[in-house]
């Protein structure tokens, strides 16, 4: 999903973990809808979208308290990386993975020589946005985005999704009745907003339409194209298991820190089958989802994209693993890593954090890149090992100040 406003679609794409925590807030609705509406009709017809598509995209739209429910009730995932990854990748979403690869071998061929972006990548995004095309959704793309346009908590994102929706009507890629996706307004098999849709969408088919909704090799060379702008390093790798010491300078782990793949290997960091690392100058950084006794990944410039398609780094390091079974790597060692704090104790260790200076953005358990620097600077203050990864035990040593 091009930058994903969410995490996937949970409840059309039937994949997700369960989610946790109650209504962010109560509807926030700014005035009469109709009226705003036609403000939206003004502003697009100032952009120079045709009257007829204006006509066509906005008719019978109205407020979805459906959509506001949803945004509002959004949770966060309280999975582990194994866990959640247990659910998103298993052997029925694989073997359909390989499947696709085989079925849209030429088509894969045409696009890596085209983008360099190849197919395991592709396809495991495709098998977890939408189980390759099967769950797309079924709310109605403008009314979801004129809902959230409406409302007051985002409207800077999604009037102009909305603006671009009314354009591709206008561009001929999609009529009104066709936009039919996610809640939050992304459509077809790689769950594209307008936006991007307007921007990068290709016809790769050859049929004349950029249709990612029902055509493979459109929607995924459009993946692919978006990947590309992104920065993606054709014939690069993009994550790589290891095996990681006993002992080593653990802050250097972190998404954010870059070493030369020798400087890993000076430190003991091996091969996932125990061989050495190539002790080259390729930068990358070390990847510990779980912390220093769970898995262990190198994750290359290529990784950096990933986070640009979805911060969350749960489905990212998720994503690009399952690209990497699709390029016939083994099951990943899953180590013996402590629990992973729920949501409830997420939320609280990120109040102590606070009140100790740190800031980790929003008090909502979702345990992003902010909360991952306090709990590193914690980490060093009490001498623990400071893998970025919070544990009961830190949650224990906060609660005593």
């Amino acid at each position: 999903m091009p930058k994903l406003l969410s995490l996937p679609e949970i409840l059309t794409a039937g994949f997700l973990c369960a989610v946790t925590g109650p209504a962010l807030a109560a509807p926030c609705e700014t005035g009469n809808f109709s009226s705003w509406l036609d403000g939206v009709r003004q502003e697009a017809a100032e952009q120079g979208v045709s009257r007829a598509a204006i006509r066509s995209g906005l008719s019978g739209v109205g407020y979805d308290k459906r959509v506001i429910s949803r945004d509002r009730r959004q949770g966060v995932f309280s999975d582990s990386f194994l866990t959640f990854s247990d659910k998103l990748i298993s052997k029925n979403r694989r073997q359909h993975g390989a499947a696709r690869i085989k079925k849209y071998a030429r088509t894969f061929q045409q696009i890596e020589n085209q983008y360099g972006v190849p197919a395991p990548v592709l396809t495991a995004f495709w098998g977890l946005e939408t189980d390759f095309g099967a769950f797309q959704g079924d709310f109605k793309t403008i009314q979801s985005l004129a809902t959230l346009a409406y409302d007051c908590r985002r409207p800077d994102l999604f009037r102009p999704q909305l603006i671009a929706a009314l354009k591709l009507i206008d561009r001929g890629d999609l009529s009104a009745s066709e936009m039919v996706g996610a809640w939050a307004g992304e459509i077809g098999q790689l769950q594209f907003l307008p936006g991007d849709y307007l921007e990068s969408a290709v016809d790769f088919d050859g049929d004349g339409r950029r249709d990612l909704r029902k055509s493979a090799p459109d929607a995924l060379a459009s993946a692919a194209n978006v990947i590309a702008k992104s920065g993606w390093r054709a014939g690069e790798p993009w994550l790589e298991e290891v095996r990681v010491p006993q002992s080593m300078p653990w802050e250097q782990a972190d998404i954010a820190i870059q070493q030369p793949r020798s400087q890993w290997a000076k430190w003991g960091v091996r091969r996932a089958d125990g061989g050495k690392l190539k002790a080259d100058g390729m930068q990358t950084s070390l990847l510990l989802p779980m912390g220093r006794n769970g898995p262990a990944f190198l994750a290359y410039p290529n990784f950096q994209v990933y986070l640009q398609w979805n911060e969350s780094l749960v489905y990212t390091t998720t994503a690009a693993y399952f690209a990497t079974r699709l390029a016939g790597a083994p099951p990943v060692s899953r180590g013996n890593a402590p629990d992973t704090l729920n949501a409830a104790q997420s939320k609280e260790l990120q109040k102590l954090l606070v009140r100790l200076g740190h800031d980790v953005g929003k008090i909502d358990g979702i345990i992003g890149a902010k909360t991952r620097a306090a709990v590193k600077a914690m980490q060093i203050k009490y001498g623990m090992p400071a893998d970025s990864y919070p544990t009961a035990e830190l949650l224990r040593r906060l609660r005593q100040g």
